[in-house]
């Protein structure tokens, strides 16, 4: 599995430039990547086919969710 900035990285892409094929700003690309917003089906379909990973290979949550969780 891996994160959807890790998947970003693979594809040795910015976030600047990710976001411009995605259709979405900067801070929403880094606002998913930090797990403080999620996309929504149509732009992960994007991401799928930018990151050549299908959806249940990549991260949404912040890796660290569960502790955010328990917290609450």
């Amino acid at each position: 599995m891996l994160s959807l900035k890790q998947a970003r990285e693979a594809k040795k892409l910015n976030q600047a430039e990710a976001a411009k094929v995605l259709g979405i700003s900067v801070d929403t690309l880094g606002n998913y990547e930090r797990g403080k917003s999620y996309p929504d089906v149509p732009i992960l379909r994007k991401i799928e086919s930018l990151y050549g990973i299908p959806y249940d290979r990549f991260i949404v949550l912040p890796l660290d969710y569960d502790k955010v969780v328990n917290k609450i």
